[in-house]
C-alpha cells in the first residue's frame, strides 16, 4: 500500500511539475523571441536570479529541509503540528520582511556580486531596477514553500505542485499583452514576478486552510522547537550558500562574455525540464515518506521507498541526458531560434546544453540521496560535501575560462554535481539497510543505461535522416516531434525487452 501511495505521489507531483516546466519553457521561448540574448534579457535573468538564489535558503532549501521532517513526525505522532507550523510561518515571515528591506538598499552590490561584468554598461542599471521590483518574490515564494511543505507532509500534493503553473501562466499572459499593447518588455517581466508570487501564496494558503492548517501571522516567538529547527537548518543554509557560490562563480564567468548569460540560462532552462519534473517530484514525496518511516521504525518500507525513487529517477532522466548530449543543436534551434535569437545563439547554447546533459543524472540522484540525511535531521554532512563540490566547481569554471570560455561554467557545474552525488551515495550507505538500494534496483540500473544508449544511437541516425527538414521553416517542428517520438518508442521497446523497467508500472502509476 505504501508503494502505491508513493508512486501516486510521484505521478501527481510529476504531472503538475511537467505542466509547470512546459509552460516555463514556453515563457523562455517568448523571452528569447522578444529579447534574444541582448542587454535587457541578460539584466532580467540576473534580477530574477536574485530572489530565486535566496529561495534555496528559505524555501525549498535549508528551511524546508529542516521543517518538513520535524513537521512530518509531529503529524505522525499528533504532537501539536498546527502550533509548530504557525510559529515557523511567523518566524520565517519576520526574517524575510527584514531581509527584503535590506536587499532593496544594497541591490547594486548584489547585482555586482552576481555579474560584475555588467559594471559600466546599461545592463547594470537595468538589473538593479528589475532586481528591486522582483526581489519581494523571495518573501512570497518562501511562505508558499512552507505551506507546500505542510501539504506534502500530510499527503496532499496537488495544490503545492500546481502553484508554479500560475507564475508561468502570468508570464506568458503579460508578455503577450506587452507585445500587443507596446509595454516595456523588461518592466513587464519584472513586475510579473511579485504578482506571480502573490498568486502562488494565495493558492497554497487556501489549500492548507481547507486541510485544517490555517496559518495566520502572529507575533513571532522563539520556542524550544524553533530553536531546534534553526539548529538543524543552519548547516543546510550553509550548504545552500555553497550551492549559490557555485552559481555565482558560473554567472561571473559568463558575464565576461557577451551573450553568455542568456546562452547558459536558456540551456539551463531546457535541461531543468526533465530535472524539475523528476527530481522535484521525488524530493517532495520522498522526504516526508522517509521521515514517517523513521518515526515508525520501519526500515523495510524506507528501503522500498528509497529504491523505487532511485529507479524512477534513472529510468526517466538517463534517456533525457543522452538526448541532450546527442541532439542539442536541433533541440535549441527548433525551440528557440526565432526573432532576436539567432543561429549563432543557438550554436552557443547547444554546446552548453550538451555539457549540462552529462550532469543531469547526478543532479537528480542528489534529490534521491539527500532525503537520507535530512529525514534523520543530519544537515551537517551534506554541507561538508557541498564545500568539496564548490571547490571543484570554482577550479574548473575559473581555471578553464581562459581556455574554453563560457563553457567552463557549465562544465564546472556538471563535474561538481557528480562529485556531490558520489559523496552522498558513499556516506549515505552508512545509515544501514534502509539507505541501500535493493536487488531490483541493482538489476535494473545497468539495463536502463543500455536502453538509453541504444536510444541515443537511434536519435543520431534519425537526426542524420531528418536534418534537412529540421532546417526548413514550417517543417522543423514536425521533424523534431518525429525525432523525439522515434527516441521515445525505441527506449520504451528496448527497455521493456531487456527488463530495464515494466511499462505497466508507469501506466498504473499514472492511472492512480
Amino acid at each position: 500500500m505504501s508503494q502505491i501511495r508513493l508512486m501516486r505521489g510521484f505521478a501527481t507531483v510529476g504531472v503538475w511539475t511537467l505542466l509547470s516546466r512546459v509552460l516555463g519553457f514556453v515563457r523562455d521561448i517568448f523571452i528569447a523571441a522578444f529579447l534574444g540574448a541582448g542587454p535587457v534579457a541578460e539584466a532580467f535573468v540576473v534580477a530574477f536570479s536574485l530572489p530565486n538564489m535566496f529561495r534555496r535558503f528559505f524555501a525549498e532549501g535549508a528551511f524546508n529541509m529542516a521543517f518538513v521532517p520535524m513537521f512530518s513526525k509531529k503529524v505522525e505522532t499528533g504532537e501539536g503540528p498546527l502550533d509548530f507550523a504557525r510559529d515557523a510561518f511567523s518566524g520565517l515571515a519576520s526574517i524575510l520582511i527584514l531581509f527584503t528591506l535590506v536587499a532593496q538598499i544594497f541591490m547594486p552590490a548584489l547585482v555586482f556580486l552576481m555579474a560584475s561584468g555588467f559594471a559600466g554598461d546599461e545592463r547594470f542599471d537595468l538589473a538593479v531596477l528589475f532586481g528591486r521590483i522582483a526581489f519581494p518574490y523571495i518573501l512570497l515564494i518562501s511562505l508558499a514553500a512552507l505551506l507546500s511543505g505542510v501539504l506534502n507532509a500530510t499527503g496532499r500534493f496537488v495544490a503545492a505542485a500546481a502553484a508554479p503553473v500560475l507564475l508561468n501562466v502570468l508570464f506568458i499572459s503579460t508578455l503577450s499583452l506587452a507585445a500587443l499593447l507596446g509595454w516595456d518588455f523588461g518592466l513587464t517581466l519584472a513586475w510579473t514576478v511579485p504578482i506571480g508570487g502573490i498568486a502562488q501564496l494565495a493558492l497554497v494558503w487556501i489549500a492548507a486552510s481547507r486541510a485544517g492548517f490555517r496559518l495566520t501571522p502572529r507575533m513571532p516567538r522563539l520556542t524550544p522547537e524553533l530553536k531546534r529547527l534553526a539548529i538543524i537548518a543552519a548547516p543546510a543554509a550553509l550548504a545552500g550558500g555553497v550551492v549559490q557560490v557555485n552559481l555565482l562563480v558560473g554567472r561571473q564567468v559568463a558575464s565576461q562574455f557577451d551573450g553568455a548569460i542568456a546562452w547558459l540560462y536558456n540551456a539551463d532552462r531546457l535541461y531543468q525540464l526533465p530535472l524539475g519534473v523528476v527530481a522535484i517530484a521525488i524530493g517532495v514525496v520522498l522526504l516526508p515518506q522517509l521521515s514517517r518511516n523513521l518515526a515508525a521504525e520501519d526500515s523495510a518500507a524506507g528501503q522500498e521507498a528509497f529504491s523505487r525513487a532511485g529507479e524512477v529517477a534513472l529510468a526517466l532522466t538517463v534517456p533525457c541526458a543522452v538526448a541532450l548530449v546527442v541532439i542539442p543543436t536541433p533541440l535549441i534551434s527548433v525551440l528557440f531560434e526565432r526573432g532576436a535569437f539567432t543561429s549563432d545563439d543557438s550554436a552557443a547554447t547547444a554546446v552548453a546544453l550538451a555539457v549540462y546533459g552529462i550532469g543531469l543524472p547526478a543532479f537528480v540522484l542528489q534529490k534521491v540521496l539527500q532525503p537520507l540525511f535530512f529525514a534523520r535531521e543530519d544537515t551537517k554532512r551534506p554541507f561538508y560535501f557541498a564545500l568539496v563540490a564548490m571547490v571543484v566547481n570554482a577550479l574548473v569554471a575559473v581555471g578553464l575560462a581562459p581556455v574554453i570560455g563560457y563553457i567552463s561554467a557549465a562544465l564546472g557545474a556538471t563535474l561538481a554535481g557528480w562529485v556531490m552525488a558520489w559523496l552522498l551515495w558513499i556516506y549515505g550507505r552508512k545509515f544501514g539497510e534502509a539507505a541501500r538500494f535493493d536487488a531490483q534496483f541493482r538489476t535494473r540500473w545497468p539495463r536502463i543505461v543500455l536502453a538509453s544508449l541504444i536510444m541515443g544511437a537511434a536519435l543520431y541516425g534519425g537526426f542524420l535522416i531528418l536534418s534537412p527538414a529540421l532546417g526548413m521553416a514550417g517543417w522543423r517542428y514536425l521533424a523534431l516531434a518525429v525525432l523525439l517520438i522515434l527516441g521515445g518508442i525505441t527506449y520504451a521497446l528496448v527497455g521493456q525487452a531487456i527488463g530495464a523497467f515494466r511499462l505497466s508500472d508507469f501506466r498504473s502509476a499514472l492511472r492512480r
